[in-house]
């Protein structure tokens, strides 16, 4: 249960007390429970959309784009734009772009990038709201932070001391592969809806993680938080694209 919190605390702005400080362990644990808040973000973003389902698709689509970034506490959105900038201004180089992601203000990157994916985020969420919703908000957040574990469970980490080497060093790798074939056994399962959603997921993760590989040799917690974002929007964009 603690790591569970743990991970919850992390990922969201829900309310989260713990009774102890966290330890290395515990963060690398907690990296298990991933899909699992991504399900909580779904049923939440699901319960609003059956409190707000009387009201037009545009308005129901803003609510829930909004909603959806306000539980996370805007930290995706916020690597997202660090990664935009970065890559952008970086122009290729790694030490460059490095340094670019540390610095706390955003440029034109950031808020075009930003813009861009929620606005895609939003126009998927109309399209869908004209069949059935509901599986787009599950199967989203869980994949994407699936996408997530997949990448510290792959990928190196380049900050040595930061946050996400601690998640990557004392992640459980037998229980992290586990949990991935889980989720993709559950997903697949699913019906049409969850085979658009894996193969969408099985496409970001691997050219996500190429790109990161190629400019800087591993990832940062900037380029996680923009895998989960980037995922989500190609998991809604593939769904609404490929439902009737």
């Amino acid at each position: 249960m603690k790591v569970f919190l743990l991970a919850l605390q992390f990922l969201t702005c829900l309310p989260v007390s713990l009774k102890a400080a966290p330890g290395p362990v515990d963060w690398g644990r907690s990296v298990l429970a991933y899909p699992l808040i991504g399900l909580l973000i779904g049923g939440l973003l699901a319960g609003l959309q059956f409190l707000v389902g009387h009201a037009d698709p545009l308005l129901q689509a803003a609510l829930l784009t909004a909603a959806w970034a306000l539980v996370t506490g805007g930290l995706h959105l916020d690597g997202l734009a660090d990664s935009a900038d970065a890559w952008v201004g970086g122009h290729g180089d790694r030490e460059r772009t490095l340094a670019i992601m540390k610095d706390p203000r955003s440029g034109p990157a950031a808020v075009t990038t930003v813009m861009l994916v929620l606005l895609l985020k939003f126009a998927a969420l109309v399209a869908l709201l004209k069949t059935e919703a509901w599986p787009a908000l599950a199967l989203a957040p869980v994949l994407g932070r699936s996408v997530l574990l997949a990448l510290l469970l792959t990928t190196p980490y380049v900050r040595p001391g930061g946050m996400g080497s601690a998640l990557a060093a004392h992640l459980p790798r037998k229980a992290a592969i586990l949990t991935l074939f889980l989720v993709a056994t559950v997903t697949f399962f699913t019906d049409k809806p969850g085979w658009i959603a894996l193969a969408a997921a099985l496409v970001a993760w691997p050219l996500l993680r190429w790109m990161m590989m190629r400019r800087l040799g591993g990832m940062t917690g900037d380029t996680l938080g923009a895998t989960v974002e980037l995922s989500e929007a190609a998991i809604l964009v593939s769904l609404a694209l490929g439902l009737p």
